[in-house]
């Protein structure tokens, strides 16, 4: 992509002295490269929590009637799992780690623009993510409201509602800062010949993400406060007890949480755009349809918040605009999935694990997305609507995709960021075990849901049992492929053998310095000269063989 990328012998991030010494030279470091490590083991251990307690809600399901907790046992367990997956992992993940790990790097900066705030912004994160888990050993006992908060109910339960809406509040001030600074980065710090259409697309799918973050976060934060203060004084802003309206708390909540899925999923279709030209060795196919689609998505995803409100009774003419909208988001990501796509068209792909996760995503999110138009049609939603239909479409579209796309940034930048390399095979047995649990916990929850099995219940009629039963064994299976793939890295990080600079062939910036990075990334800010993604070599070499 560029020239003039030296290579010198320098400490690399992980080995440089600083001014502060043992766990002090990370938690008060302000290089993007280790704030991203901090984020990545933090959001690991939320996440390892938030698998504890999905497999404890399957093990429950696995037959009707009581197995192995209490319905108010359940009720917190699954509020629990939603708050801090959705919270402390699907929506920091990708930007949080990868992004403040790669963004500077693939502009050809030095840091992001604002390093303090940087620094700040995961001292928030860390701080909401402990009020979460502090909630739950409170008087009180954990939150049983959903994570939806979902008004009169959030109001009326006695259990430590303020502590999560406090922490989701906090967390939420950490989300705005990283977007204000990510938007700021892009804008300001990129090397001398970047134009906006020579930045990698990951780059356009993180500036997007960074537009939602700072417009769309705010509303939930206010919502969030008011319910606060709904508790506390009683003043009747959503309890119709009091006069007030809880339709209008689910239009402000949703009005975030919606764009929020965009938060989740842009930067994970960055990712597949960056895997998917390195592993077919092909120009990818309609950059600038992809980098618009990102911006639409972003547009768009901010207008379709009350299809989540089908049922709750809105105006004839308000369902018939956001059914439209809903359509009309499709779009967009369809032009994302067809380029991706038309790229692997003729391609030399290498099946490496990211590459496998890539693909995976493209099959899940696929899925997802054919499900989620039909719940843009509004005969349908009302049929489906809080039926575990909605769960799966959900998890396909989160986990499938956000989450798969999370997995393939792994592997795709392990070796860039710790400078070893991983067993491939091990790594491959770990995906085809997390695909095969995926399918089999989730797709029957799909057929359930149709033929009327409720989301969020603890107990259901025997008809549904087998179906619960399958999903069971899934997650035993997933569970299985989650552990492989993490005992892999941990592997690797002791012994694995030394990474080269460029073990994948890729052609964007990160690819030209040395593995893992120095403290600045570069000795001099580089020139970029070409596009990001031109394999135009292998394509002629596969024209001349023929």
């Amino acid at each position: 992509m560029s020239t003039h990328v030296l290579e010198h012998n320098e400490p690399d991030y992980l080995q440089v002295k600083s001014k502060h010494k043992g766990i002090f030279a990370w938690i008060l470091s302000t290089d993007h490269k280790r704030i991203g490590i901090l984020y990545l083991i933090t959001m690991g251990i939320f996440f390892s929590v938030a698998v504890l307690l999905g497999f404890l809600m399957r093990m429950e399901l696995i037959s009707p009637g009581k197995t192995i907790m209490d319905p108010q046992t359940y009720n917190s367990l699954f509020t629990l799992h939603g708050v801090i997956m959705i919270f402390l992992f699907i929506i920091p993940g990708l930007p949080a780690v990868f992004g403040n790990f790669f963004l500077p790097i693939l502009i050809g900066a030095k840091d992001v623009a604002f390093p303090r705030i940087n620094l700040l912004s995961w001292w928030l994160f860390l701080i909401g993510g402990l009020l979460a888990v502090i909630s739950i050993f409170l008087p009180g006992g954990p939150v049983d409201t959903g994570w939806t908060f979902y008004i009169p109910y959030s109001i009326r339960t006695t259990t430590n509602v303020i502590p999560a809406l406090f922490a989701a509040f906090v967390l939420g001030f950490s989300s705005i800062l990283t977007g204000i600074n990510f938007v700021t980065t892009v804008h300001r710090l990129r090397a001398p010949g970047m134009k906006w259409f020579k930045m990698p697309l990951f780059v356009w799918s993180l500036y997007a993400t960074g537009w939602v973050q700072v417009l769309a976060t705010p509303i939930v934060g206010i919502t969030l406060l008011l319910v606060i203060i709904e508790r506390t004084l009683g003043v009747g802003i959503f309890d119709p007890a009091l006069g007030g309206d809880p339709i209008l708390f689910q239009h402000l909540f949703w009005i975030y949480s919606h764009p929020a899925v965009y938060i989740m999923i842009l930067p994970a279709m960055g990712i597949i755009s960056e895997v998917i030209p390195v592993f077919a060795r092909r120009t990818i196919f309609g950059y600038k349809f992809i980098a618009f689609s990102s911006l639409a998505i972003a547009l768009f995803g901010s207008l379709v918040w009350a299809h989540h409100m089908f049922t709750v009774g809105m105006s004839d003419t308000a369902m018939w605009i956001f059914s439209l909208l809903t359509f009309l988001v499709a779009i967009p990501s369809a032009i994302k999935v067809f380029n991706w796509v038309a790229t692997l068209y003729k391609g030399s792909i290498e099946l490496e694990p990211a590459m496998l996760f890539a693909l995976a995503f493209i099959f899940h999110f696929t899925i997802g997305g054919f499900t989620g138009i039909m719940q843009a049609t509004l005969a349908l939603n009302i049929h489906i609507h809080d039926t575990s239909f909605i769960v799966a479409h959900f998890h396909y579209v989160m986990f499938g995709g956000t989450g798969f796309g999370i997995f393939a940034a792994a592997h795709y930048w392990f070796p860039k960021m710790f400078g070893k390399i991983f067993n491939r095979q091990a790594a491959k047995a770990a995906w085809l075990l997390i695909v095969l649990g995926f399918n089999t916990l989730y797709f029957p929850l799909f057929i359930a849901g149709y033929l009327g099995m409720p989301r969020r219940y603890y107990d259901y009629l025997p008809e549904f049992h087998i179906y619960h039963f399958i999903s069971t064994v899934g997650s035993w299976i997933l569970i299985l492929g989650l552990l492989i793939m993490l005992i892999n890295f941990f592997v690797a990080l002791k012994r694995g053998r030394k990474a080269d600079a460029n073990p994948w062939g890729g052609e964007t910036l990160e690819w030209k310095i040395q593995s893992p990075p120095i403290l600045e990334n570069f000795h001099e800010i580089p020139v970029v000269e070409t596009d990001p993604y031109d394999y135009s070599k292998y394509e002629i070499d596969r024209k001349e063989s023929k």
